[in-house]
């Protein structure tokens, strides 16, 4: 089931266009005890019931495939599980004996120490032809029938101060026991290239390092399958095992790591241009050369392959199930900040030099103008202090054009480089 698959189901999801015929539920105490069943006529649900239920079954599909929806497989042919579930499905919720029997297999076991209600929703949908430029026909492919069962958490609501109308006053409200979102759930048959197949379960997970995998088995008879989530985490904890060096040292191999693992990936994608191409799945040889590729030595390459092995055996994960997307983001911006702060030290460095050379060739020039200047021929140069050029002026003394520079009493002069009395 892809996203195509699921988005041609869920967008049915409202209230002139959806097909549910029923909609079933068991509510179970913290005691596994059932207080209360029950099944509706979906269309004769008020608009505030129906709009609810709607919400609970479309949460039931949502989240990213292969961490909150992972595709289950039935463990043997010959199961009495999924057998069960074909009964319920069949039956369209119509059958008390069937679904209490499904009930007291979910109520065994389901880990909950709470309350919660199991809901069930019963559906027909006509799939209809679809063309060469994905438009539909009026002409119905094939029936797919399913259901979907939703598994809430019932928690009191939170205390808290509310107005009541008829006495006027603000006063503490009742607190009563609502109805959460899914914690776990799952559809079936599944729906795989617009068809039903009734070899595979949908599974919903909320939290997806918690999947309930005792569930899984026990419940729907099922193989148990770990969220990318938990597959991730699990390859973190083989690969910073096995290097066996401080934290620090250990993250940056791991980081090192995920970086050519999302460019594998990458190069992967940009074979194909069709999106919906097969993922990279990461083997054991991939894993091989992923290590090698990222300066893992050969010793410890061969330890992580031992363990990724016995961790995962032929369940192989995909590739980017893998790939912890923040971490690769966060060590892409630490990169691009470290490239540019060596670029800034460089850049002073360069400026500094410059400086150094202007200031050298500024002090060359200068003695070398003044050099010039000494062995041109001129009858006089005078060589004055800076704060004392404005006091030397040229005036006509008995006809002949002289310089007077005035001199205060604790004042000396050279002439030609002798001392000269004034």
């Amino acid at each position: 089931m892809n996203n195509k698959d699921r988005l041609e189901i869920t967008k049915r999801f409202k209230k002139e266009e959806n097909t549910f015929t029923k909609v079933s539920g068991c509510y179970v105490n913290n005691d596994k005890q059932a207080l209360l069943k029950f099944t509706e006529t979906f269309h004769k649900l008020s608009d505030e019931e129906l709009f609810k239920y709607l919400e609970i079954a479309k949460k039931s599909l949502s989240g990213k495939i292969g961490n909150n929806l992972l595709e289950l497989n039935f463990t043997e042919e010959d199961n009495e599980k999924q057998k069960l579930l074909m009964m319920v499905n069949r039956t369209g919720l119509k059958e008390d004996g069937v679904l209490s029997i499904f009930y007291d297999s979910v109520i065994e076991s389901y880990d909950y120490s709470g309350n919660y209600l199991i809901l069930l929703f019963h559906d027909i949908y006509d799939v209809m032809i679809k063309t060469s430029d994905n438009r539909k026909l009026d002409e119905s492919e094939e029936v797919y029938e399913y259901i979907i069962c939703a598994i809430c958490p019932v928690k009191l609501s939170k205390p808290g101060l509310g107005y009541f109308n008829k006495e006027n006053q603000i006063k503490p409200r009742i607190r009563d026991w609502v109805v959460d979102a899914p914690a776990i759930g799952f559809t079936y048959p599944a729906f795989t290239d617009r068809s039903s197949d009734v070899d595979t379960i949908m599974y919903y997970t909320k939290n997806t390092k918690e999947t309930q995998e005792n569930f899984m088995s026990e419940a729907l008879g099922c193989l148990p399958k770990q969220t990318a989530t938990k597959q991730l985490k699990t390859f973190e904890t083989i690969v910073k095992t096995s290097v066996n060096l401080d934290k620090k040292e250990s993250q940056k191999v791991f980081e090192d790591i995920q970086d050519n693992l999302n460019t594998m990936i990458e190069d992967h994608n940009s074979i194909y241009e069709d999106t919906d191409h097969e993922p990279m799945t990461l083997s054991k040889e991939k894993v091989k050369d992923l290590l090698l590729d990222s300066g893992v030595s050969e010793d410890v390459t061969m330890t992580i392959e031992k363990d990724f092995e016995r961790e995962f055996g032929e369940k192989l994960p995909l590739a980017e199930s893998l790939v912890d997307d923040k971490l690769v983001k966060k060590n892409a911006q630490k990169k691009k900040e470290e490239k540019l702060l060596t670029q800034i030290k460089e850049l002073e460095s360069k400026l500094e030099s410059v400086d150094e050379s202007n200031d050298e060739e500024t002090s060359v020039d200068f003695e070398e103008a003044v050099e010039e200047e000494v062995t041109k021929e001129y009858d006089v140069i005078l060589q004055v202090k800076p704060e004392k050029l404005d006091s030397v002026k040229t005036e006509i003394i008995d006809g002949r054009r002289c310089i007077i520079i005035p001199f205060e009493d604790d004042e000396e002069a050279t002439i030609n480089g002798i001392n000269t009395p004034l």
